[in-house]
């Protein structure tokens, strides 16, 4: 069982590992083919990320990333594709950040009325694209492209000064939160500030690992995901369970612009980041759904993205980040099913050495009986 469990470990690290060298690989060939040096853009990129206002930089982009991966990772659990996260997110944060802004509450109160609201738009939000798999039996993707676009116009409209928007020079935003409604962070000193959000990050991830892999309805949303129809013959109502899927996906969605909202910005204005929904899909690919693979697959994404802008003032184009996160959901496809067909090849074999073993056995067993 431990050789067992040995092998699992292995081949479960072999696909990230593969599709992050496969990426590096295919980056240092285009460096090459444009006559650039192939490895100096990394090491510059390293030397930078090693000053430590930059990691504190790295660490609150991975708490946004972690929390915008855990929300695609369980629609992937069900065989779902939330590709509406970034919909998702940006409504929540605006629909938070309007009503934070507009009442005055004891602080831990404020909090959990900001974070009540956000979970709530953004289960919402998701939960249309729930409704309408089950009752209509509408593809998920298609709809929740859909809705990123709806919610879009919507902010755009909500945020006008004629609704409930502010001028503030040439953007528009949803007015101050009060210091009340600011979630409190670690001092880094001259480094700057740690999100405090990055504990209910990580206490998300946790229950995640529990909720999906310790409890009966974790069992009935991965058989779901795995097949309907069994799912079904079990007891199992698998279109419950789909939008559950979507309204908790969307639930944690919500969340994701909250270590930005109430520990930077304290308002939604229009250059509040966007992109962080489809970011999450390519690190909860990379992460294999694991809360700890997610974890690292954030870190990695949050450094290209910070540490690539070292690569201006050294005469490279900081697009290379960008080349090679593309690169990774490229590579990330193809490692994970060569590694699923090595895993198969692997496991018939034990089994062919287990049988062979046995069979070698069975004569003298029988002599044994047979005494």
């Amino acid at each position: 069982m431990k050789k067992f469990d040995k092998d699992r470990i292995i081949l479960a690290a072999a696909g990230p590992v593969l599709a992050i060298g496969v990426a590096v690989l295919l980056t240092s060939a285009v460096l090459l083919l444009t006559g650039r040096n192939p490895v100096e853009p990394y090491l510059l990129m390293i030397e930078y990320a090693a000053n430590a206002d930059i990691q504190v930089l790295i660490i609150n982009q991975a708490t946004t990333y972690y929390l915008a991966a855990l929300a695609v990772a369980v629609g992937f659990r069900m065989n779902l594709f939330n590709i509406g996260v970034d919909g998702q997110y940006r409504l929540a944060a605006m629909a938070a950040a309007l009503v934070g802004a507009s009442v005055s509450l004891p602080a831990p109160l404020h909090v959990l009325l900001i974070l009540a609201v956000a979970m709530l738009v953004g289960a919402f939000w998701a939960g249309i694209a729930g409704i309408l798999k089950t009752t209509r039996g509408v593809s998920e993707v298609v709809s929740t492209i859909m809705l990123n676009a709806i919610a879009t116009s919507l902010i755009a409209y909500l945020i006008l000064p004629a609704q409930f928007g502010q001028q503030r020079g040439n953007n528009l935003n949803t007015g101050a939160i009060p210091e009340s409604g600011w979630f409190p962070s670690f001092d880094m000193g001259e480094a700057g500030e740690i999100y405090g959000f990055i504990v209910v990050a990580a206490l998300c991830g946790l229950v995640y690992w529990l909720v999906l892999g310790r409890t009966r309805f974790g069992f009935d949303l991965r058989a779901t995901g795995a097949s309907q129809s069994a799912a079904a013959a079990s007891g199992v109502d698998a279109k419950r369970m789909v939008l559950a899927s979507m309204v908790i996906s969307g639930g944690i969605a919500g969340l994701a612009g909250m270590p930005v909202l109430l520990g930077d910005s304290h308002t939604y204005s229009l250059d509040f980041p966007a992109g962080v929904g489809f970011t999450g899909i390519t690190i909860a690919l990379l992460g294999r759904n694991h809360p700890i693979g997610i974890a690292l697959g954030a870190l990695l994404i949050a450094f290209l993205d910070k540490a690539s802008a070292t690569l201006d003032y050294n005469g490279y184009e900081k697009e290379i980040a960008t080349i090679m996160q593309g690169l990774i959901v490229i590579a990330v496809v193809v490692s994970y099913e060569s590694v699923r067909r090595y895993g198969l090849r692997r496991q018939q074999q034990k089994v062919g050495e287990e049988l062979a073993a046995a069979a070698g056995n069975g004569p003298h067993t029988a002599k044994e009986a047979s005494a």
